[in-house]
């Protein structure tokens, strides 16, 4: 099976853009596997299309459609950045953790894989349990990592949701709270919490965080 296609659409904003767009990848066959849209004062609608007959035929039609400006195909966010691992936390443990993955994910996409990271330095109950939530909501995300001095309460059952709900696995430091108790692995160095998170998800590593579920290290 061929890989996805991205069609990049900018147009006009107008009610029923999208039901336009997803009409003609039926027509043609095609399936939307993702779809981002960015708002402003010209829509962007990115669409990964998977199946479809004629990809150029089907191009132009989106050019055909009123309000369009330009339409273009290219590879999809999910070919060019991979799997995501995301860090939720603050101040230089985080710092750490993305060292830790940064230099990891760079030797696995050396060989061929395709691994990003991501994120973003948050502060208080609420809103690291909201953050937590909207990993699973992510693009890609592939692991949460969360990188702090003390996390508990609404964040553990944030912690719990991720993983039971949506099977995307926790890799917590070893921090105060309730948190490292329902993460699948708990780490003191947060430098090796990043690397192993990237050995978690990559295809070319020989790691198994199945076997390791519940350790401390």
């Amino acid at each position: 099976m061929s890989q996805p296609i991205c069609f990049s659409v900018r147009a006009t904003d107008r009610p029923g853009l999208l039901r336009d767009l997803a009409s003609l990848v039926a027509d043609d066959g095609g399936n939307i596997v993702g779809v981002r849209h960015i708002d402003g004062p010209v829509t962007e609608m990115h669409l990964d299309v998977s199946g479809a007959n004629d990809a150029n035929a089907l191009l132009e039609r989106m050019l055909a459609i009123p309000g369009t400006l330009s339409a273009e195909m290219g590879e999809t966010a999910g070919r060019v950045f991979g799997k995501r691992v995301i860090v939720i936390g603050g101040g230089a443990q985080v710092a750490q953790v993305v060292l830790g993955a940064v230099s990891e994910a760079d030797r696995h996409n050396i060989r061929g894989e395709r691994i990003s990271v991501d994120t973003i330095p948050l502060v208080g109950e609420a809103r690291l349990a909201e953050g937590v939530r909207a990993v699973a909501r992510l693009h890609r995300a592939a692991i949460l990592v969360l990188a702090g001095s003390l996390m508990g309460g609404e964040v553990t059952v944030a912690v719990k949701e991720l993983r039971e709900k949506y099977g995307i696995p926790v890799i917590s430091l070893n921090m105060a709270g309730s948190v490292p108790d329902a993460a699948d692995l708990v780490v003191s160095d947060p430098v090796q919490a990043g690397t192993m998170a990237v050995m978690a998800i990559a295809d070319t590593a020989s790691f198994s965080l199945a076997r390791i579920r519940g350790k401390r290290f």
